[in-house]
């Protein structure tokens, strides 16, 4: 299950190979160096890439279809990192400080990487023999065991022309809350409430390497793996009481999982003809073995429910892809991308249910065993160039065929073919001011736990699985600026709109519900990110960086035909953070304010709203020598914020009358985490 992903791969671009040309750096880059992070004491690339003005480093998208175009804006010596499981945290975090030569924030449509537009980092890194980056963290919350197994290490060193990497992380999850649950009927009168308490266990492993090769002739050779564990552990323990305080009845749920996860692969990039050629290839599988139990008793023994679903799920993706790109005239570039994906899922599970405590015999096979594969083929071609001294232009045009096959209840294979493309434009205005806007025709990744049915015995919110679901397909229309303010800091702002075709949502199928196509949606969405430098006002070494997000999104609600927002998305999240590195010490402290709302999660006869009203406040302290090392101390929730879940009933289904209300407030405490790092 993706809950349980493990670490990323440890990155697998040689920090000795060739960097790719960015084209007029002086004109399109702003360029930093180790002077300009002096006062962090960075200890790793990720450290100095987090404190670049107006630069937030993307989410990777894990469910991307394959590889396909780049989505994260992060470069490595002029390479995208080509790996599904590796973010670019995770490599820049893998590279010491010292290895940096240079960082370079450059325009998208400068480079011949098809997908990227707007603000990229590229980090110039070198080896220097062996060196290291580690991390120690201990984390303490209230009510909860501590996690203290929490480390990492990677190791790397440089021979000639071959570079290696080895690394290891271990990191525990934890989480927990507890709290009251009142439950009103449908008339607004309290019938009985809830004294619940939660937890969240996990323990997650993981043990990566890579290869590296770069002789002196230009060519370019990676291998990685990874394989890691993870077992996480959920308990909920619920007290059912009368208003006036009689208590009625008791309950537990626990979830377990057992998982590991593998991938290995490489590329092998080479000169061909007038350009250069790049294969990649990639093999990722998942075992994931599940056990989800409920049981519940009233207090004298009598009324016992008792109900295990257990479900096993292997996962598989195999990926070759092919890259051909060569420069053309008039500063312009050109590539050729052919990839070929294979996709599985295997599934079985059933429930158990019984009537006593110590035992559940009566079992209802739920799937026998269902099969879902995706065979899939695309090709692109990919063109950039300058139109005039500011103006450059980056059109990709290409299709995707696929083919889908389930042998569940009511399987069938289908055969699609798609277009697929986008166009962008960068804009200079000035050298202060970047503006780039972009157009592209997007496919969506299936999930494919959406073609199987799933049991949910503590919500009561069971899937129907839907073998007719198709991936979703959207125009995406987007304009970002750039400005940068000098020492002031700097601040961008996009704005995107979507229109889509067969958005996944939940709908209604059969005498059931689960996941389905809806024909039409839109969603518009605005971002803005910035820093603030403090310096210029009197106040040395202190920073502000912000963010915040609003979203808007349109849907007809399948059940009730009224215009609603997605399941679940957010409308909007805000984000402060305050830095202060005091002067001429090894001293820095900071506090962070993050608030946020999102739409209600529907299904055909629920409502359900989660809030955190106050927000949610963190602070540290730091020190960035410690015999050679970076301590910090982080102390999470400063104002005691609580989470809030209303859950709204409705009989027959939306369009009804409300059944009942339950309402809950949850407390999660105080959180103390520890951290000590550095790089050898």
């Amino acid at each position: 299950m993706k809950c349980a992903f493990l670490a990323g791969l440890a990155v697998s671009l040689p920090l000795s190979a060739p960097a790719q040309t960015i084209e007029q750096p002086g004109e399109d880059s702003r360029t930093f160096t180790a002077a300009d992070f002096q006062q962090f004491a960075p200890r790793t690339a990720l450290d100095m890439v987090s404190q670049i003005p107006g630069f937030n480093i993307s989410q990777s998208d894990e469910e991307q279809r394959g590889f396909g175009q780049a989505d994260e804006n992060v470069l490595i010596n002029g390479q995208r990192i080509s790996s599904k499981s590796t973010t670019a945290r995770d490599a820049l975090s893998r590279i010491p400080a010292e290895n940096v030569e240079k960082i370079e924030i450059v325009e998208g449509a400068n480079l011949d990487i098809p997908g990227l537009s707007g603000q990229v980092a590229n980090v110039t890194a070198k080896a220097n023999g062996i060196s290291g980056t580690w991390s120690a963290h201990q984390r303490y919350r209230e009510n909860l065991e501590a996690a203290v197994r929490w480390a990492e290490i990677s190791v790397s060193g440089q021979s000639g022309s071959l570079g290696w990497t080895l690394g290891l992380e271990a990191e525990p999850g934890r989480g927990g809350a507890a709290g009251r649950e009142n439950i009103f009927d449908g008339a607004g009168n309290l019938t009985n409430f809830r004294e619940e308490t939660g937890r969240f266990l996990n323990e997650r492993t993981s043990l990566n390497g890579s290869l590296s090769w770069t002789p002196s002739n230009g060519h370019i050779a990676n291998l990685n793996a990874e394989y890691g564990v993870s077992e996480p552990d959920e308990l909920e323990t619920s007290s059912k009481f009368l208003p006036d305080g009689t208590l009625v009845s008791q309950s537990e749920f626990t979830f377990n999982e057992d998982e590991w996860e593998s991938e290995i692969g490489g590329d092998y990039e080479f000169g061909l003809g007038p350009g250069r050629l790049k294969l990649i290839g990639l093999q990722r599988n998942e075992h994931s073995p599940v056990t989800v139990q409920f049981l519940e008793a009233n207090i004298d023994g009598t009324n016992v429910t008792n109900e295990i679903f257990a479900r096993t799920t292997d996962e598989s993706e195999s990926i070759l892809r092919g890259e051909y790109s060569w420069a053309g005239k008039n500063n312009s570039d050109w590539q050729v991308s052919l990839e070929g994906a294979f996709n599985s899922l295997e599934n079985e599970s059933d429930l158990f249910t019984g009537t006593t405590i110590d035992a559940a015999p009566n079992r209802t096979v739920i799937d026998p065993g269902t099969r879902v594969e995706e065979k899939r083929a695309e090709a692109f071609i990919t063109h950039g160039r300058q139109l005039n001294q500011k103006l450059r232009l980056q059109v990709s045009l290409g299709a995707e065929q696929s083919e889908i096959s389930s042998d569940g209840v009511g399987g069938q294979t289908r055969m699609f073919t798609r277009p697929k493309g986008s166009a962008s434009i960068a804009w200079d205005v000035d050298d202060d001011l970047k503006i780039n806007a972009s157009a592209e025709r997007l496919v969506g990744q299936l999930d494919f736990f959406d073609f199987i049915a799933n049991i949910d015995p503590n919500n009561r919110e069971d899937n129907v699985g839907n073998n007719d679901i198709v991936p979703d397909r959207r125009w995406r229309f987007a304009v970002e600026a750039e400005k940068d303010f000098g020492s002031w800091g700097a601040l961008t702002a996009e704005i995107i709109y979507d229109e889509i075709e067969d958005l996944i949502d939940q709908v209604p199928i059969g005498n059931g519900e689960g996941p389905g196509n809806l024909d039409s949606a839109s969603r518009v969405a605005f971002e803005v990110e910035g820093t603030l430098k403090l310096d210029n006002i009197g106040w040395e070494g202190a920073q502000l960086e912000y963010e915040t997000f609003l979203q808007d999104t349109f849907l007809e609600d399948p059940v009730t035909g009224a215009t609603r927002d997605f399941n679940g998305s957010q409308i909007h999240f805000f984000e402060v953070n305050f830095r202060h590195d005091v002067p001429d010490t090894d001293w820095a402290w900071g506090i962070n304010y993050e608030n946020f709302a999102q739409s209600p999660r529907f299904r055909q006869d629920v409502r359900v709203n989660f809030s955190e009203p106050k927000g949610f406040v963190w602070g540290f302290v730091e020190h960035k020598d410690i015999f050679g090392m970076t301590g910090s101390a982080f102390f999470g929730n400063l104002i005691d914020t609580d989470s809030k879940v209303t859950r709204v009933v409705y009989l027959p289904d939306r369009n009804g009358q409300v059944d009942r209300v339950e309402d809950r407030i949850r407390n999660f405490g105080s959180i103390v985490t520890l951290r000590l790092k550095g790089t050898f």
